[in-house]
């Protein structure tokens, strides 16, 4: 006699182990992801100090040839100040009270505190009108006309106007950097909410999902990459904005220092003003991409 036959219970433990286990004899086959060059896995290591030699190093050539130049007579002082010389204004701007341009570090929170007021309430109006008119049809065909024609009116355009309606002090420049901000947060964010996979809807149908519970869960999260992308260029746009602003009848911040050295025809406090600049642009675009990279834990992406 035989032995009862025992039942057989279904397992995923068992399925999972099945799957990974190679017949005998069988030849390993690569992943596919790690064939391809460059591409680098979800807990690849990072080489931040690497990357940033490599990123310093061609700055390090441009300034020493720029030195060089300088030094042997190539490049006069009258038509661009050495970095030596720049390295010396800028650190009597930051230890000396100038009557003339005030201080570095004064100029900069004047500056900062106009770039991020503005810039917080364009990304703010940005996402919300984004959000309204992509999650509605009557939303879209109210508003996004009229911010696509707004987007395409310049920007310099309006100085007069609003040194009309607002007059010199702070609300038009800080008007001005906020409408740098908006429009790309609008416009990415807009695109990424309509860019989500209709499939992916259709899944939160089928699992019972209510219609506040998928915009949660499923579009705002799927329109997260294309907003962070519309993040920085807010960013970059913003900035490019706040250097035009701050040259209209400011008293305080780095505009206010380059149109000073432009009637003193001081072209180190100049070249200060603009490096400071490029500094901040290039650490607030790094704290959105740390953002980003933290928010996007999950995505798999090419990098070498």
């Amino acid at each position: 006699l035989l032995p009862p036959e025992r039942p057989y219970v279904f397992s995923t433990s068992r399925l999972a182990s099945a799957k990974s286990a190679d017949p005998p004899g069988a030849v390993p086959v690569a992943d596919p992801g790690a064939a391809v060059a460059g591409f680098a896995p979800a807990g690849a290591p990072p080489r931040t100090r690497r990357l940033a030699g490599y990123r310093a190093f061609p700055l390090l050539v441009l300034a020493g040839l720029w030195q060089l130049a300088s030094s042997t007579g190539v490049l006069p002082a009258s038509k661009l100040a050495s970095p030596a010389s720049i390295v010396h204004t800028a650190y009597n701007l930051i230890t000396t009270n100038s009557p003339t341009y005030g201080t570095l570090q004064g100029s900069l929170l004047a500056s900062f505190e106009r770039w991020a007021i503005g810039f917080a309430l364009g990304v703010a109006i940005g996402v919300l009108l984004a959000v309204l008119t992509g999650l509605s049809r009557v939303g879209e065909v109210v508003a996004d006309p009229i911010l696509q024609a707004l987007r395409s009116v310049p920007l310099l355009g309006l100085i007069p106007l609003f040194i009309v309606w607002f007059g010199i002090g702070q609300l038009p420049k800080v008007l001005f950097v906020m409408l740098s901000a908006l429009f790309p947060v609008y416009l990415n964010t807009f695109a990424g909410i309509r860019g989500v996979d209709g499939k992916l809807g259709e899944l939160g149908q089928v699992l019972g999902l209510r219609r506040r519970e998928m915009i949660r869960q499923i579009v705002l999260p799927g329109a997260l990459p294309s907003a962070l992308t519309g993040l920085q260029l807010s960013v970059i746009s913003s900035m490019l904005a706040l250097v035009v602003g701050e040259q209209i009848n400011a008293n305080a911040g780095l505009g206010f220092m380059i149109t000073q050295a432009q009637q003193f025809l001081n072209n180190s406090v100049i070249m200060v003003a603009l490096i400071v600049y490029a500094i901040l642009g290039l650490l607030l675009n790094g704290a959105v991409r740390l953002l980003e990279r933290k928010a996007l834990a999950w995505r798999r992406d090419f990098g070498a």
